[in-house]
């Protein structure tokens, strides 16, 4: 089992105009020291703790064991979160089980729960999924690591009373929450009422948290073989922890998208699965580098690149036009497979229709195949630099090895750009507002700046 990672179209040496220049390939060494330094230093301050979860025996024992527990007691599961408390469940979930598995009969599902992620507080999908669900036999995880995240507080007090109505003085059966281990609130309201807790370690952000209960109870209530994945994630933590480059992928993608950015102006790193089961690890990739390296530098300047998401072959026909003839701002990632998922020969129909039959004999995913291959050389032929990431075939092993190198990845880039990837004071900001405008105690001073901030009446332009 392996994942293979070719940068050679990311060099100009490969022949790509727009790659990165032999004389800023010649210093690769010295920038594998400098994000390899950041790196360790971060390890041994002990805030990179999504490196030790799969370490974590008892966690995954326990989560294992609660999920056959409840297995067959349960037709649905309402996960309320958001950002990194649901983009990695939802990751997890088209990749790990059958695609359309909620719209699968309970047999087929192997008696596993269906598994629905209310990643907004927008009333239509919180009330359409209560009116989807019979609340008799369903669960609700509530997940926020700090505990105390507005949108998914918000989500919870509707769902919670609804379920008194239904269960009454019994509802906290029915509740189980993934959060901090010692502090906030919903931590808080689990040690007075004895409604079931899995623990995010302190030391592990909520971008960071995939690899947590965060992502593995929702993984293991679908059936997901959790320990296989936690099996990849810990192969690929050892070799992103490797000195040298070649040996680390993390390390050297990193050090090529931080070149390709910086020395040859080209902000915007594309994640294109050409994948379908990966299709939600692209957005999932997008907040973990956009929130991490998204920052004000020490010395003022506002730092980091734009990452976006893409699908293949779906975007060959929307977002690829851009990526080939647009501006030369943006490398593109792809995530393939060496070994298909499946296959299905495309039969003669209309063997006189030539538009049609030289497609037949051939088999659906060496179509999609193809198409990956003729997109990258197509992006080299126009100059534009690409990376491919391969995965020898999809299954939880190899998703667990991918997860890790990204998010090792993203920690090498921040070494790069000389940012903490740990935190994000813009997105406070916004918290802090909203907690103002809904009248949150203790906000006054955060509501002061706001009206400061907000137009006056005479200089807006309403059409």
């Amino acid at each position: 089992m392996t994942l293979t990672l070719d940068l050679t179209r990311t060099l100009a040496a490969g022949g790509v105009t727009g790659g990165i220049s032999a004389a800023d390939w010649a210093d690769v060494t010295t920038h594998a020291a400098t994000a390899r330094a950041a790196f360790t230093a971060r390890r041994e301050a002990g805030v990179l703790g999504f490196l030790d979860l799969p370490a974590d025996d008892d966690g995954v024992a326990a989560l294992q064991a609660f999920a056959a527990e409840v297995r067959g007691q349960y037709d649905d599961v309402l996960l309320l979160g958001i950002g990194g408390s649901s983009l990695g469940a939802i990751a997890l979930r088209s990749s790990l089980r059958p695609w359309g598995v909620n719209l699968m009969p309970a047999d087929r599902r192997g008696g596993w729960p269906r598994v629905h992620v209310l990643d907004t507080p927008d009333p239509t999908v919180v009330l359409g999924a209560l009116d989807l669900v019979d609340l008799r036999r369903t669960m609700v995880c509530v997940v926020s690591k700090s505990g105390g995240t507005a949108e998914t507080l918000a989500q919870y007090s509707v769902v919670r009373d609804r379920l008194s109505k239904v269960h009454g003085e019994t509802l906290t059966r029915h509740l189980v929450f993934v959060t901090d281990p010692d502090v906030g609130p919903l931590r808080a309201i689990a040690r007075a009422e004895g409604i079931r807790t899995f623990e995010v370690p302190s030391n592990v952000g909520g971008r960071y948290s995939v690899l947590s209960a965060v992502g593995l109870l929702p993984a293991a209530l679908m059936g997901a073989d959790i320990g296989a994945l936690l099996s990849g994630a810990a192969a690929m933590a050892a070799r992103c922890t490797q000195d040298a480059w070649r040996e680390n992928p993390a390390l050297a993608w990193a050090i090529t998208q931080w070149l390709l950015h910086t020395r040859q102006g080209k902000p915007i790193h594309v994640l294109m699965p050409y994948v379908d089961a990966l299709r939600d690890i692209a957005p999932w990739f997008v907040q973990l580098w956009a929130e991490s390296l998204g920052k004000i530098a020490p010395d003022g300047t506002h730092v980091g690149p734009t990452p976006l998401a893409a699908v293949g072959p779906a975007d060959q026909h929307a977002q690829v036009q851009l990526f080939m003839e647009g501006p030369a701002d943006k490398v593109v990632t792809f995530i393939t497979l060496a070994e298909p998922p499946g296959d299905q020969v495309i039969p003669s129909v209309h063997p006189k229709t030539r538009e049609i039959s030289y497609l037949a004999g051939h088999g659906l995913w060496t179509l999609v195949d193809a198409e990956q291959r003729a997109t990258a050389a197509a992006l080299a032929t126009m100059g534009r630099p690409s990376a491919t990431m391969q995965l020898e075939r999809l299954d939880p092993w190899h998703v667990g090895g991918l997860l890790m190198w990204l998010q090792c990845a993203t920690i090498y880039a921040a070494g790069l750009y000389g940012i903490n990837p740990l935190d994000q004071p813009g997105v406070e900001l916004g918290k802090r507002y909203t907690g103002a405008l809904l009248g949150r105690a203790g906000t006054e001073a955060e509501r002061a700046a706001y009206e400061a901030a907000d137009s006056p009446a005479s200089s807006r332009l309403v059409i």
